[in-house]
């Protein structure tokens, strides 16, 4: 067998030859993927109009559309208690009576005053008519009938003050007091709660101030109740956002009339609003950056544009759009992450 070292052009020139055989294919493994690998697979969706009502979760406090505590003006004691605890009473209905004979007596020595003093106002009346007796001292006896018609005016009010009665319908709460005892004023005889309608009191974010108004649909759910959803309406909005909190108290009416909400209790609250068209787009579209938003269009030639956006609601799976995209536009959807600002794009899949 030859040794190699007798021909070395022969092997020099083969040895090129390998060399510049490999290079060309190299040159056409790499050339051909190089144009497909400048494309990136992507998936896009379509920016659209849909329904997007206005909805929006709290979180309420209930309380009753009237309540008062029920307490005595003087310092009695109690002779008779007319009311049962829970008992629904009407305005005007006794609830307790306290004991008034003292205040009943002043009452009658005002009235037999005032009797005596109109008597004498006819007479001197008619005595000066006749010329007897001056029109000053006529005055004088006009005058004391008039205080002894105050006097018992002021007599029927201390002796009034001793029945207590329902200042409004509603339900009374638990009994404080007992038969004989000795309440002063402050003293708290029982509750009286107006439960037929419910205020529920609830804080929005000063952002959704806006499209908040007298009059819009709310729902309100109780663990106490996980099978009802009570429904009711904006009734007010407070006149003053919370500096601290930023945000601001809106109140809901809501009916009740079975009564089994109670004042206190604690409710999850759904806003709703009017059907209203919004654009939006599926929320994995949102590329977040700092404090700011953006997505990733696909436009003529398949190319990228990186565009910042206004996002408005959520909902789950998609986020309303309120500047920076027009409907019908294309937004990845996947592949966001692999694609910038020119990137050409390849689109294997597009959304409705």
């Amino acid at each position: 067998m030859p040794r190699p070292d007798r021909f070395p052009g022969v092997i020099n020139r083969a040895r090129g030859g390998v060399a510049r055989l490999c290079a060309i294919c190299l040159l056409a493994c790499t050339a051909l993927p190089a144009a497909a690998q400048s494309q990136v697979d992507v998936v896009v969706h379509s920016a659209q109009m849909t329904d997007f009502p206005f909805r929006l979760e709290a979180l309420g406090t209930a309380h009753a559309n009237e309540s008062v505590q029920i307490t005595s003006r003087i310092s009695q004691v109690i002779t008779a208690i007319r009311f049962e605890e829970g008992q629904h009473v009407r305005r005007g209905d006794v609830l307790v009576e306290l004991e008034n004979s003292e205040l009943a007596a002043n009452l009658a020595e005002a009235r037999a005053a005032l009797v005596d003093s109109r008597s004498q106002y006819q007479r001197g009346k008619d005595l000066s008519g006749k010329k007897v007796i001056s029109e000053s001292d006529l005055q004088q006896l006009e005058a004391k009938m008039e205080a002894d018609r105050a006097r018992v005016q002021a007599a029927e009010a201390r002796l009034a003050e001793t029945v207590i009665r329902a200042p409004f319908d509603g339900t009374v709460g638990l009994r404080r007091v007992s038969m004989g005892a000795l309440v002063t004023p402050g003293t708290v005889i029982t509750t009286l709660d107006d439960l037929d309608t419910i205020k529920l009191d609830f804080d929005v974010p000063e952002t959704h101030l806006a499209p908040l108004h007298p009059g819009l649909e709310i729902s309100a759910r109780s663990v106490a109740f996980p099978d009802r959803t009570f429904t009711g309406r904006v009734a007010t909005i407070d006149t003053r956002v919370d500096p601290v909190s930023r945000s601001v108290t809106v109140r809901a009416q809501v009916p009740n009339p079975d009564r089994i909400l109670k004042p206190g209790m604690f409710l999850n609250v759904d806003v709703i609003r009017e059907q209203q068209r919004s654009l939006v787009v599926p929320e994995q579209a949102i590329v977040p950056e700092k404090s700011e938003q953006f997505v990733f269009v696909v436009e003529g030639e398949n190319r990228v544009q990186k565009r910042r956006v206004r996002i408005g609601r959520r909902r789950p799976g998609e986020i309303e759009i309120l500047d920076g995209l027009h409907e019908g536009e294309q937004v990845i959807i996947e592949g966001t992450q692999k694609v910038d600002d020119g990137t050409e794009v390849h689109v294997i899949k597009q959304g409705v």
